[in-house]
Parts: C-alpha cells; structure tokens; sequence
C-alpha cells in the first residue's frame, strides 16, 4: 500500500528556489531513500511535468543529475523542473500501479499518455429481481448478477445481445416495466422474450433459459446447441413443427452471434492480446479481448509519446495505465518482450488478486492470434494516417480562407438551442488535426435573467464571456508563438479559430465580449445561412470586411458546414436533455422539508402539484405529515411565486 510520510517526503529549502533544474534535482535526491516509490517532476507554474517509479527512489532520481546520457526530451523535463514530490511504496510493483494511476489523473506532458480510455461494455445477466434480467452495463459491477465481457464497442454488446434475445428469449425490460405488465409486449410477438411477465412461461422453464444463457457466455456454446438440435429433432419427430422451428431460429441465431466474433481459438480461454505499430512518428496498439474461448472485438489506441521513446517503452507504459481501472484476464500476449514483463505481471496479481501471466507467445495459435492483432495494429495506422493526411489539408485550406498564419489547431464553433428563449442552452464543439475532440465539447445552460426571450446575441454573449473569462483564469494570456521542438505535446486550449453560427450580428457581440477582456489576434468568423437557408449559399463574415462566400464544390465549404452542422446538433441535443429534465421536474421538489414521503402523501390527497399550488393552508395541513408551518411553508412558496 502506498504511503506518504513526513519522514519520506521530502521538502525543498529556500535556497534551493533559486537553483536551475539539475540542481535542483540533486538536492532532493541527498536527502531521498533507498525504498520503492513514484516521484513526480514540477515546474515553476506547479505543472507535473513528469511522474516515474523507482526501485531505489535515491538512485532513479540520483540519475538525473548526470550532465551526460540524457535524450533531448529528458533534458528539457530537467531544465523545467522546479520542485519534486515523491511517495515511497511497499514494493516497486506497488509504484508502477500508483505511477500508471497517477500519470491519467496529472496527463504530464513527458510521459506516455493513453487516449481515448473509455470503460468497456459488458454483458450483465442481472439477478436484483426474482427473474434475471440481459442488458448492456458500462461502470462499477454493484449490481446483483453475472457479468462478461469486456466488448470492444456499444455496438458489439447491441448485436450480441439481440442474437441472444432471439436464442434465450430472455427479458430486457426495466424491473419497473415488468412490474406492470398487464399482456405481453412486442418483444414476445416478434419471439425475442418469453414474457415470464404474464406467465407465458413457467419460472423453472425461463430459469432453464437463463442457465443456457449463462453456458453459452461461459464458453460452452457447442453443448447448448448440440442441446437445442436434440429438442429440434425431437418436436420434428413428434410432428411438431411449429416448436421445432423455434429451436431452429434459436440455433440460427447463436450461430450469427459467433459468425460476428471472427476468430474463436480452441487453446484461449480468456486472454488479452496486443500489438503495436509504428510509422511516421505515430504509433496504434491494437488490442483483441478473448473471454470463455470467443472473440469479444477488439480496440485500437493512439498513445501520445514523444518520438524519443522507443516501442517498448510506449507498449509498458500503456499496460499500465490500461488495466488502472480495468479488470485484467488470465493472460496477456505482447508481441515482443518488455524490459518490466515480469514486474507488471506482480503488480497486476496484486491488483487482481488472482495470478497474472504476461507473455510472448512463440508458435502456434497464441503466435497466430498475435499476428492477426499486428497486422490489425499497422492497417488501423495506415487509415488513420490517411485520414490526417486529409485533414491537414483541410486546415490549411481553412487557414487559406480566414488568412491564419499556420493550420489551425483547436477550431471552438459556438451555437445556441432553444424555444422562445425557454430552456437555453449555448454549445461548444472542438475540432483539429484529429478531427473532432469530443471529450473536449461543453454546454453552457444560459443563467442570466436579464436576457430578452430568443436573444441570441445576448446569449452568445453570456457564452463567450463564460468560456473566455475562465480561460484567462486558468491559463493565462493567450501566446501566439508556436514551440516547434514540441512535437506530440498537449495542444494549447486556446483556440486558433472560432467560428459563430450567426451573421454579423453575432460576430459583433463576440467581437464586444474579447475586447471588454484584453483578448486581441484571436480570429472569430461568423457564418450565416444564405438565401432560403441553402447548404453552400453560406456568407462568412471576418472583422470588418465585406462578407464572402466560397464556390459550392470547395472541400474546405463542406468541412466548414460539417463543424457547423455538429455544433448545431451538440446544441439541440443539449438543449432538448435540459427540456426534458424540466418537464420531468416538479414543483413541490423546491420546497424544503418536502421529502419523497410527503410529496406522495400531497399528491395522493390532492391529484397533482397544481391542486397542491391552490390549496388553503387548512387543507395542506389535513394531509397525513403535513404539520400546520410545513403548510404555511408550502402555501407562501406557491403564493409569492405567483405574486
């Protein structure tokens, strides 16, 4: 277990404020430990530059403050460091698990850094209710039942279990749902439930469902359908077509589940299997999930890494920081040996509790499944890097149409959603190089009272105030130089270009809002509909020029009506969750004191909120815990509102 200690933990005197990075580094590492742990390096701002581990914390950080050895990227991690903190382990297996966590928590721009980390669907055969449940989970396992997986994708899971649907017939409905039921649902005319709802089926009968369920996704599928072709044969026997053709369509349908798995290998019972590629600077690590003996889809991952780091380091410290918060499988195949193999094998046995292999197989079918994952790994980058190919060329088109001095790099579109200014919402979507950043989108929900009904040019105003204020806060002043040796750093969060869904009107209140905070070269483009709001009639407006349209075929026209187009969809989705969520509210949640208990009690004594908001402070108080000052509470809530 990891521990930080004063003793451990060491501070830096005033004097050492003053020295330059090695230095620095030295006198921390005079007064360090010889035990396990992980150090993080800082600049001046406070900024983890760096997080590594250590078997001996004394002699990794000692290693620093050699002048000679060092890559060009470990040289400018020295020259920034400012400060270093550190924290010692039990053991050095312990500091690669607290390294890996802390590294997705800090993003230090000198490591490795794993994208696109999603939690992977499972499949969750649910047992909370009397009768299991089949649907889709993503988070936490708190929830009573058996669960597998991990899927590659949403979509994977979706056709998995609508195979498993038309093969098991198991429900998929809410408990709710099933609760009240009062006649079977669509899904049992289109044989995809047994409806145990209303009885259609017996419970030792649905139970038995279930179970084949649960040993076709423990990996004994061929059993189950060798079982359901006996039941076939039997009904045919008996003449009983219509069941047999049941048993059929059920084996049909687990057939089309393992078509869509592609490989199934015979020896691989539960098995991750990775592989890396590399070219032109970038690199994809391929990953294939094997559980119970099937194919459950794979993923491919774009690591940031600085170009000095070589394939293995890349792969390690990717391992790492994927299996965080991931449950790990028996095995793990790489595809070449990794100088710390053995380590994150320990350090994921004490993680899981369980002994976890990491190897690199040789021959056979394990050698085969590797392969296959390579092969994915380097098709994966060959289309990725086409597709950046493209895009690039796109940028520089769009730094050609609004005179920028290089390609964007951060595009920020705005809009807004609403209904006569009801339920407002103003939305930000991020484009660049690696098309659209969605982990990076935000919705601003209009606060400001002040603002007329439907006045967009306010709201973009409250937007643009909102985003650009908290920017400046945390950032600091936008720099307009580009570091070219950064290759592979974090990009800056100040957009290169902001384009406004509006006209001029629009662009002059953005223009009102970066001049009322200081912010000057940031260029803002509006982007009006033209005439009878035609796709490829759009006029663009820039600072004080004549607006100007571009010819209707031009590739850098269509990209541009995409970033608008996703804008304006971000926003309306936004905009109609907040709608919802308003008519899903009711009134007597504002009161306080007024609790789930008491809010049925009213609304069972009166009908709804409504009669409630009319009652006389004598009716509120007959209802069963109401007392006579909640009652004088409720009734001066409604009245002062309607004054």
């Amino acid at each position: 277990m990891a521990e930080t200690q004063n003793n451990d933990t060491v501070e830096q005197s005033e004097g050492d404020a003053r020295l330059p990075g090695m230095e620095v580094i030295a006198a921390f590492a005079r007064n360090l430990p010889n035990k396990p742990g992980v150090y993080r390096m800082m600049n001046a701002a406070g900024d983890v530059l760096y997080v590594g581990k250590a078997r001996n914390l004394k002699k990794r950080v000692t290693s620093y403050t050699r002048l000679t050895g060092h890559t060009t990227r470990i040289a400018r991690m020295i020259l920034n460091t400012a400060t270093m903190e550190f924290i010692t382990t039990l053991s050095e297996a312990e500091a690669l698990l607290l390294e890996a966590n802390l590294i997705k928590k800090l993003r230090p721009r000198y490591n490795v850094l794993l994208r696109d980390d999603k939690s992977f669907p499972y499949i969750l055969i649910s047992r909370d209710h009397g009768v299991a449940q089949i649907r889709k989970h993503r988070g936490a396992r708190s929830h009573k039942g058996e669960y597998f997986g991990p899927f590659a994708s949403a979509g994977a899971v979706n056709r998995t279990i609508n195979a498993l649907q038309r093969a098991f017939l198991l429900r998929s409905c809410s408990d709710s749902v099933y609760e009240n039921r009062t006649r079977p649902c669509l899904l049992y005319q289109i044989k995809r439930c047994a409806a145990p709802c209303t009885g259609e089926i017996s419970d030792e009968g649905y139970n038995g469902l279930v179970k084949d369920a649960l040993a076709f996704l423990s990996g004994r599928s061929q059993g189950v359908k060798d079982s359901l072709a006996r039941q076939m044969e039997e009904a045919a026997e008996a003449l009983e077509f219509e069941r047999a053709a049941r048993y059929r369509d059920r084996i049909s349908a687990l057939s089309h589940v393992q078509s869509h798995q592609g490989i199934n290998p015979h020896s691989v019972s539960e098995a991750d299997v990775f592989a890396i590629a590399e070219e032109g600077g970038q690199t994809c690590i391929q990953v294939f999930f094997f559980r119970s003996g099937q194919n459950w889809g794979n993923r491919a991952y774009y690591p940031r890494a600085d170009k000095s780091y070589s394939r293995e380091e890349i792969l390690e410290s990717f391992l790492a920081q994927f299996y965080d918060e991931k449950p790990c499988p028996k095995f793990i195949f790489l595809p070449e040996k990794i100088a710390g193999m053995s380590l994150l094998a320990d350090a994921l046995t004490v993680k899981t509790g369980s002994k976890v292999r990491v190897s690199v197989p040789q021959r056979g079918e394990k050698r085969a499944l590797v392969e296959h994952a390579a092969s994915n790994a380097r098709e994966a980058l060959a289309r990725r890097m086409a597709e950046a190919s493209s895009q690039t060329r796109l940028l520089e088109g769009v730094a050609g149409v609004f005179n920028l001095d290089a390609p964007p790099q951060r595009i920020e579109v705005y809009d807004n959603s609403h209904i006569q200014g009801a339920h407002a919402v103003g939305a930000m979507i991020v484009a660049g190089p690696e098309g659209f950043l969605k982990n990076q989108y935000r919705k601003f929900n209009i606060k400001s009272k002040d603002i007329s009904p439907g006045d967009d040019f306010a709201m973009m105003k409250e937007v643009l105030t909102r985003r650009f204020s908290r920017l400046l806060k945390e950032e600091g002043k936008r720099s307009v130089e580009v570091d070219t040796d950064d290759e592979n750093m974090d990009a800056s969060p100040w957009p290169d270009l902001v384009l406004i869904d509006g006209g001029k009107g629009q662009l002059s209140a953005v223009q009102e809002v970066l001049a009322d905070l200081g912010i000057e070269d940031l260029a803002v483009a509006g982007i009006a509909k033209g005439p009878d709001r035609n796709a490829g009639r759009e006029h663009f407006y820039v600072n004080d020029a004549k607006p100007f349209m571009l010819e209707m075929r031009d590739p850098v026209l269509y990209y541009i009506q995409r970033l608008r187009d996703e804008a304006h969809r971000f926003a309306i989705g936004s905009h109609r969750a907040r709608r919802k969520k308003a008519i899903g509210a009711n009134p007597l949640d504002e009161i306080a004191g007024i609790g789930p208990g008491r809010k049925k009690a009213l609304l069972r004594h009166f009908g709804s909120a409504r009669s409630v908001s009319r009652a006389s402070e004598t009716d509120l108080s007959s209802v069963e815990g109401i007392s006579s000052a909640l009652a004088k509470q409720i009734f001066e809530h409604f009245h002062d509102q309607m004054d």
